[in-house]
């Protein structure tokens, strides 16, 4: 039983009073702007009472934005709305002609007007900003599977008048004929420097746990090769398991086998002069015996295009290469089964009667069949003391001096045993056929059908 930690529930007491004087705070400001106040008591002005109202600005919070921006005590509104990292960002986007085309609840929120005031209209009417020029359009030439971004910053207004200093994290998407289509961006407002570091530490501390919780290892490295992220499951992956801080400034070759990390350096240097994504299988000799890799490394690049360190997301698919092998294994036993199992049914040996087999071949003859033939023929007579031994052509494709090779050596060694060997099935053209091609069948009896060959070999039988 794992007991509780007396400094741990302490914190944990702490936040949730902090907590609850925040939602506290929150309903009484909330229920004072309903009524007409402002939280220190005092009447609200009739533009921000009405105008903000009517529209119903104040209940989503875009009155108490404007009055954040300037110091008023409604500041912890807009910061219970937005200084959450997993709250929505202020999102926009709008054509290159300047006309507003979406505009979600954060931007509702940061600049006090609704969706439906703001769409169609121009955005440097609304929030007295033209943040992205149309050069800045045109040097953006990412692809848009990249999913790069560019940034901006300019001063901007509420529809209040309160004046935002916002930083615009935005993309210009392309229609099929790579003209701009739109520019969307994420607005942040960087007035206030402790909500702007507060909401940049959420953010980092959201994606740390979300790399955090992936399987795979994630690392970024520097120019020079050296650590400056890495997640839990490659901290966990090493021989000794270490905290990732461990990591932070260090090379492969102060952790990893000799010759591992020259390997490893070699394949990122690689990335790092092509300047692309490269998706490899690597396999790596390690403390834990041979252990397989399916690796993404890429660029790291600044606004500008420049590479500033390199990226790698490495799953482990050893496991699964493993099972891959094994299941290979499977199958080639299971082919080689049933390739004796097709020899046995594409050479059958029949027992007619005491002293007498047949063997009736059909399909094509090649040279593993043929020494399947002879094998099985041989076999047969030497196990059932057979003296007289039929092999049936009825049902082979073609005859060629392959196929009459093959027939002859296998009767020249059934007669080495002292065994008779009737061919049966011999048409007018496969006749014709072995006369042409000289074959001798001198000692070798042949007939025209299976039954004849049948009742010649019991006739010897009973002699």
């Amino acid at each position: 039983m794992v007991r509780e930690d007396p400094s741990e529930a302490g914190r944990l007491r702490e936040e949730n009073a902090e907590l609850r004087a925040r939602v506290a705070a929150l309903e009484k400001a909330l229920a004072e702007r309903s009524n007409g106040r402002a939280p220190d008591g005092t009447a609200l002005d009739g533009a921000a009472s009405n105008g903000a109202a009517s529209n119903g600005a104040a209940s989503n919070g875009a009155a108490s934005n404007g009055a954040a921006s300037n110091g008023a005590a409604s500041a912890g509104d807009h910061a219970a709305l937005d200084g959450l990292p997993t709250a929505v960002p202020a999102v926009i986007y709008w054509r290159p002609d300047g006309t507003v085309t979406h505009w979600n609840d954060g931007a509702e929120r940061l600049f006090g007007w609704s969706a439906d005031e703001a769409l169609g209209r121009r955005l440097a009417d609304l929030v007295a900003a033209d943040p992205v020029s149309p050069a800045a359009v045109r040097a953006f030439d990412s692809p848009r599977a990249e999913s790069r971004f560019a940034a901006a910053s300019s001063e901007a207004r509420t529809r209040e008048g309160h004046a935002l200093l916002c930083r615009w994290t935005y993309a210009v998407l392309r229609d099929d004929r790579g003209d701009a289509r739109e520019i969307a961006a994420i607005v942040d407002d960087t007035s206030d420097q402790r909500r702007r570091e507060r909401t940049v530490h959420g953010r980092y501390q959201m994606l740390l746990q979300l790399v955090d919780n992936a399987r795979s290892f994630i690392f970024v490295k520097d120019i020079a090769g050296r650590y400056i992220f890495a997640n839990r499951a490659y901290a966990q992956s090493q021989p000794v398991e270490k905290h990732v801080v461990e990591f932070i400034g260090r090379h492969d070759r102060e952790a990893l086998l000799p010759g591992i990390a020259e390997v490893l350096e070699a394949k990122e240097q690689e990335v790092m002069a092509g300047g692309r994504v490269m998706q490899f299988e690597e396999a790596l000799q390690t403390v834990n015996g041979l252990l397989h890799y399916f690796t993404v490394k890429f660029p790291i690049l600044d606004e500008r295009g420049q590479p500033i360190g390199l990226g790698g997301i490495v799953t482990e698919i050893t496991s699964l290469r493993r099972a891959e092998a094994e299941r290979a294994a499977l199958q080639e036993e299971i082919i080689a089964a049933q390739q004796a199992a097709l020899r046995e049914l594409s050479t059958p040996l029949i027992p007619l009667a005491d002293g007498v087999v047949a063997m009736p071949l059909v399909g094509t003859i090649d040279t593993g069949r043929a020494e399947q033939i002879m094998e099985t023929l041989l076999s047969g007579i030497s196990s059932q003391g057979a003296h007289t031994a039929i092999l049936d052509i009825t049902g082979v494709r073609a005859v060629d001096t392959h196929v009459a090779d093959a027939l002859t050596r296998t009767a020249r060694a059934a007669q080495l045993l002292g065994t008779r060997v009737v061919l049966t099935g011999v048409r007018p053209e496969v006749a014709q056929t072995l006369v042409t091609l000289g074959v001798d069948l001198s000692g070798i009896t042949t007939l025209s059908t299976l039954q004849s060959g049948i009742a010649h070999a019991l006739r010897h039988a009973r002699r």
